[in-house]
């Protein structure tokens, strides 16, 4: 894969074994800001693998990682946690919403773990949801709301902060058909007004079709794909 100029994050022949097992066997990605890119690949392919090393979660054994011209490799981790966490959005196939907390206090934990006050970080996290169409669930708790509306919640809190990227890692997987096509209108749509690239992580053509370029990796490798129009 030759890497575009004007990119935002670049992966470049990223090594990954777990014990025996080869994870990634020289993987390659680049992302332009505002670009959704569906990552694709049978169960086992690396894709995940992939996700986890770009996204700074996970180091690769070798290769290199540059985000915003920065090498994201030669990070400390908490200088990776701070970029997780402020420049980085998730969404997650089961959500991972916090039980405990309301919806509205959930899309404001990011903000608030980076330092804003109560009332503004749910000030923020309020107008996401509205964007998201899940306003009316800020008093409800995880458990009283749909799947389809969970993730929704789940979206608005993986851009409260305008990261720069999102990572969604089969943001649509443990959704039926017509929950899953909204969520995927609600992200990308979001996504592109605030300009922020998806690197979104799925096995299903239906998915991928909101991308604007897909990326197949198999046995750990990865091959751009040219979309036909």
């Amino acid at each position: 894969m030759t890497i575009p100029a004007g990119s935002l994050l670049t992966a470049q022949d990223l090594r990954k074994t777990y014990g025996p097992t080869t994870a990634l066997d020289g993987a390659e990605f680049s992302i332009h800001p505002g670009e959704v890119v569906a990552v694709m690949g049978p169960s086992g392919s690396g894709k995940s693998t992939l996700l986890h090393c770009i996204a700074g979660i996970v180091m690769p054994d070798s290769g290199s990682i540059t985000y915003n011209g920065r090498e994201v490799t030669a990070m400390s981790d908490a200088e990776r946690s701070a970029l997780r966490r402020s420049e980085f959005g998730f969404v997650f196939q089961f959500g991972q919403l916090v039980p405990e907390l309301t919806c509205v206090e959930n899309v404001a934990l990011p903000l608030r773990l980076s330092g804003s006050s109560r009332k503004e970080a749910e000030r923020t996290a309020l107008a996401w949801m509205e964007r998201l169409e899940v306003d009316d669930l800020r008093k409800k708790r995880p458990g009283e709301v749909s799947g389809g509306q969970g993730q929704r919640v789940a979206v608005a809190r993986s851009l409260v902060t305008n990261p720069r990227v999102v990572f969604a890692d089969e943001p649509t997987g443990a959704l039926d058909s017509f929950n899953g096509e909204r969520v995927m209108e609600l992200l990308t749509d979001a996504a592109r007004s605030a300009n922020a690239a998806v690197v979104l992580v799925t096995h299903e053509a239906r998915v991928a079709a909101y991308s604007d370029r897909e990326i197949v990796v198999r046995d750990g490798r990865s091959r751009d794909m040219e979309r036909v129009v």
